[in-house]
């Protein structure tokens, strides 16, 4: 058990949220938790008012991109509990993403204690409508001031909360990136690194004024393979198999595609993991073979996707609701994620009734 000091905000804001209408990364809660990293370990450990932060203009991170996250939801079960969807394997990847930029380790078991710890706090902020919850996000980045490029000595990791409804509220329109590329081997890609989202904006920005929601990203060297879209893995079913590339580096190693996987295999549904070309994509369509395409993500669960531009093809997929095996695997998630079913992999946490005071 690490100490963490409590210092709670005098006025609440709750009673000024709409919960009917919270627009996912919007809306923030009363404190966030706090850790610093300083002589070669994480300490003064806290919850405190959530306030906007105090930088040096000379902040590394600002200057070279030392910073990394990570993303969660809690939820509320009927029966009370609050539960959150595979903490440990977010705080394993934390941890690698750390390792990939040149930063410390976040300690597993401090992470799932400030997680715990919090949430307990921002207990009232957990919307129970269908569709809502508590997001999480903890984040690293680098403090030193210092305007030389090397790693740097000190750093924050930060936890905020907020009340937040779906991702996307319809499915959602992909364009395939063929000029762009978001990741190459040896890079960034399978971290959770700010710059690997920053280096999207550009691309998605052109394409939205396309009707387009999202790039589907390719290698970057043939321009061939499929890698993910967004903030979601990426997942094909064509005839009785579902496709998804397999990880390589490149690719964001998401916590709910790890959980489709087993879900998929467990149900002794057709699952192909490996290299996909997009041309197989399209060719797949003009067979008639291509049933359902969706993403995967935390922020997203599970999520439909209409239509596929690949150099003037417009692939348009089934609707919504004909959509077996996506729509099965986002009720088994969200089941999951709530309570509803039964959790025989022990993915679910849950807030320790002591920690609610």
């Amino acid at each position: 058990m690490y100490h963490i000091d409590i210092t709670r905000n005098e006025k609440s804001r709750l009673s000024e949220i709409d919960f009917n209408n919270i627009p996912f990364g919007h809306t923030f809660s009363d404190h966030l938790f706090v850790a610093e990293y300083k002589d070669g370990a994480w300490g003064n450990c806290r919850i405190e008012p959530f306030d906007n932060l105090r930088l040096s203009p000379a902040n590394m991170a600002l200057h070279y991109g030392q910073s990394i996250f990570e993303g969660m939801k809690a939820h509320r079960a009927e029966d009370g509990r609050i539960l959150i969807f595979r903490p440990k394997k977010h705080a394993e990847r934390m941890v690698n993403s750390a390792y990939r930029m040149g930063m410390p380790a976040f300690p597993a078991d401090l992470f799932l204690e400030a997680i715990d710890a919090l949430v307990a706090v921002e207990s009232a902020w957990i919307p129970d409508l269908p569709g809502t919850s508590l997001y999480i996000r903890p984040f690293i980045f680098a403090t030193d001031e210092f305007l030389g490029v090397r790693p740097s000595e000190t750093y924050k990791f930060i936890v905020i909360t907020g009340p937040a409804g779906a991702y996307y509220n319809e499915p959602v329109k992909l364009w395939v990136s063929e000029k762009y590329v978001r990741a190459f081997e040896g890079g960034t890609g399978e971290a959770k690194a700010a710059g690997n989202y920053a280096a999207t904006l550009l691309a998605v920005k052109e394409i939205r004024a396309k009707g387009y929601h999202q790039l589907l990203w390719l290698d970057g060297v043939e321009h061939k393979y499929i890698h993910e879209c967004g903030t979601m893995n990426m997942f094909f079913v064509v005839g009785d198999t579902v496709l998804t590339p397999a990880l390589n580096g490149m690719i964001l190693p998401g916590v709910t595609r790890d959980s489709i996987i087993t879900i998929l295999r467990e149900k002794n549904i057709n699952l192909d993991v490996r290299d996909i070309t997009i041309q197989e994509i399209a060719d797949a369509y003009k067979a008639g073979e291509l049933k359902e395409v969706f993403g995967a993500g935390t922020a997203a669960v599970v999520q439909h996707v209409s239509h596929i531009n690949f150099n003037g093809l417009v692939m348009e997929l089934p609707a919504s609701e004909d959509r077996p095996i996506s729509n099965m695997l986002y009720d088994t998630i969200m089941g999951l994620r709530t309570g509803a079913l039964s959790d025989t992999h022990n993915w679910t946490h849950t807030i320790d009734n002591e920690t609610l005071v």
